[in-house]
């Protein structure tokens, strides 16, 4: 296949450290430009990973004629209106998430659907660990599956971080809080009827630093969580079925380039005493992202979530917001 030529909108951390050099990796990827408003800080982070062209604002990379797709890691309020500005020039989109600030935001992406390609970067989608668990619960390894229990937390009390500004999409809801959801509309292939959710907030910030909810999926069927922005780094994902369990130990950080494990427990004895360990050979879901997305510009492969799959998601957030201003269920 030939490689799609590759755009990068901004310098953002995640993007330099991770992202785009893992997307580099891939024959299928070609990063041929990276851009930001800072003209120094593009060609630095060009330099830095060799990459050819660097640009001192957006508007000059979306311009060029090479460029066939954009991954856009710029804080969320600027998600859709980039994203946008890429469509309207023939650019195929990768987003970071979440993809917008409300769900009324990313329905504007609708009117780009017919034109151009636009996904949210949710990398674990292609982690062959949680495709692993994906295919355990739909076999019925561990029974009917009725409940999914996320927890994710980091700290980050820096008041310069753009995860603390609420005016710009900051909070663990947002942040993390999106990762959780999708987890449970995943491993269910469902979409929830109703939520209700608990957000506590920074004194200072103003965002939510820890935000629990709750999620109906029907059936007896529920999504647990508890984010937080201000708490000992952790991460974990339970799937509870009948008859057995499975934990996903690092579900979202899973450790570029090397293997992980999952553990299957039948629950025959406490103290994980029935359980054995699935080893993941090693890969890089950033890699594996961008093969996905690049194969779906190609024609090659279905894009696995589109604009409309990216709405349903920022719906169900919305929801979690307005319950915690109501203090009550809120309907999907």
């Amino acid at each position: 296949m030939e490689p799609v030529r590759w755009g990068i909108l901004s310098t953002a951390r995640i993007g330099r450290e991770k992202v785009v050099p893992a997307m580099m990796k891939s024959p299928s990827c070609k990063v041929v430009a990276v851009a930001s408003r800072d003209l120094e800080a593009a060609r630095a982070m060009a330099s830095a990973l060799g990459i050819e062209r660097a640009y001192g604002s957006y508007e000059e990379l979306l311009a060029d004629p090479e460029i066939e797709a954009v991954y856009n890691p710029l804080p969320n309020h600027l998600h859709v209106p980039l994203t946008l500005a890429a469509a309207a020039a023939g650019k195929h989109v990768l987003c970071e998430k979440p993809i917008a600030l409300d769900a009324a935001q990313a329905r504007q992406l609708e009117a780009v659907a017919d034109k151009v390609l636009v996904a949210e970067a949710f990398m674990i989608r292609h982690h062959p660990q949680w495709l692993a668990v994906h295919d355990m619960v739909r076999a019925g390894e561990i029974g009917e599956l009725r409940l999914v229990n996320v927890l994710f937390s980091y700290f980050n009390a820096d008041p310069a971080n753009i995860r603390n500004m609420p005016e710009i999409g900051g909070g663990a809801l947002y942040d993390i809080g999106c990762y959780a959801v999708v987890s449970g509309r995943f491993l269910f292939e469902a979409e929830p009827q109703r939520v209700v959710s608990l957000l506590e907030r920074d004194p200072t910030f103003c965002t939510d630093r820890l935000s629990s909810g709750l999620a109906d999926f029907g059936g007896g069927r529920q999504l647990v969580f508890s984010v937080s922005t201000q708490l000992v780094p952790f991460q974990r994902v339970e799937v509870l079925g009948t008859k057995g369990r499975i934990e996903i130990r690092i579900p979202f950080n899973a450790p570029q380039g090397e293997g992980t494990r999952i553990l299957v427990d039948s629950g025959a004895a406490h103290d994980d005493a029935a359980a054995r360990f699935v080893a993941i050979a090693p890969c890089d879901q950033y890699t594996l992202q961008g093969e996905a997305f690049s194969r779906a510009v190609r024609g090659v492969a279905p894009l696995a979530a589109g604009i409309e799959d990216a709405v349903t998601n920022m719906r169900i957030l919305d929801a979690l917001y307005r319950s915690a201003k109501s203090g009550a269920w809120e309907g999907v």
